[in-house]
């Protein structure tokens, strides 16, 4: 059974991979609606939430690495290697937080929005470093408006649209 359900997650794990690499060519003839979108963001959240948190991690570290080596975009330094962090945060914390809030609505959500918080806060860390090593100016100003401003289209579409899904992914694995 548990070697069952550790293919399962494997499986899909390399699904949320593939449609982490894929998505972004969705929105991405406009570079920049695509940066709002957050197209990799998606699959990376329903990754934690249904695969748990090491698959969540493993899943968001590597979706912008490989996308960057396969099709440089995004570029790999500074901005893949900090979309790494980031996203290998909102995998694991997804994972975490979908095991300890409640499984219905409002604890997808409540997860989702804490997931997405912290997963921030990360990105800004790593941005601050490796942005500075790129010779790129970082501060609270650029951290807003990265994180917030610009990406509030994408925020929107994860709040809509990723607690439905895998509400409903976790339905049929039941």
């Amino acid at each position: 059974m548990k070697k069952d359900m550790t293919l399962q997650k494997t499986i899909l794990s390399g699904l949320f991979l593939a449609l982490g690499i894929l998505l972004p060519f969705l929105t991405g003839q406009i570079q920049q609606f695509g940066s709002m979108m957050l197209p990799m963001h998606l699959p990376v959240l329903i990754c934690g939430f249904v695969c748990g948190p090491f698959w969540g991690l493993a899943v968001g570290f590597i979706t912008p690495l490989l996308r960057s080596l396969l099709f440089h975009m995004p570029p790999m330094f500074p901005i893949a290697v900090t979309m790494a962090f980031e996203l290998a945060a909102y995998g694991l914390l997804t994972g975490l937080f979908g095991k300890v809030f409640p499984k219905g609505k409002s604890g997808v959500f409540a997860a989702l929005i804490a997931s997405m918080i912290a997963g921030r806060v990360v990105w800004g860390l790593a941005a601050g470093t490796f942005y500075s090593m790129a010779g790129m100016p970082f501060n609270m100003t650029v951290f807003v408006a990265g994180a917030f401003l610009n990406a509030w289209p994408g925020i929107i579409v994860q709040l809509i649209l990723v607690p439905p899904i895998v509400r409903a992914v976790r339905k049929v694995a039941e």
